[in-house]
């Protein structure tokens, strides 16, 4: 099963990044979750089925996801594959978002991408 969290992940484990401090601007929280936390549906995936999951989250200044805040930006036209991202946020860890140095919390777009791995690639 390929599922992809298109915000990236660093193999550090589920905490954060101390090393990871911009001295000025703002950099997104980063995903730190070795592997995804969103089970693909076994249904749509012995079928083939694929789509992306636009997800709203809000991280909190040490990257906790803040489970109430969590809605679906975009949908995948999938119900059931929806429903598997939302599922799969409590998992989810970030190392914080940071601006000038300090870390802030923040609002971000958050893709999930559910592929099979027997899809033929995009593009040409």
């Amino acid at each position: 099963m390929l599922l992809a969290l298109a915000c990236g992940t660093e193999q550090s484990g589920s905490t954060p990044d101390a090393s990871r401090q911009p001295t000025q601007g703002f950099e997104p929280p980063v995903a730190v979750n070795a592997e995804s936390p969103i089970a693909y549906p076994p249904e749509l995936y012995e079928e083939g089925v694929e789509g992306t999951v636009v997800l709203r989250l809000f991280v909190d200044e040490t990257g906790a996801v803040v489970p109430e805040s969590t809605r679906i930006a975009e949908g995948s036209g999938y119900l059931e594959l929806d429903s598997a991202a939302l599922a799969g946020v409590a998992a989810m860890h970030f190392a914080p978002a940071w601006r000038d140095g300090a870390p802030v919390a923040t609002l971000f777009l958050q893709p999930v991408h559910f592929r099979h791995p027997d899809s033929l690639p995009s593009g040409g």
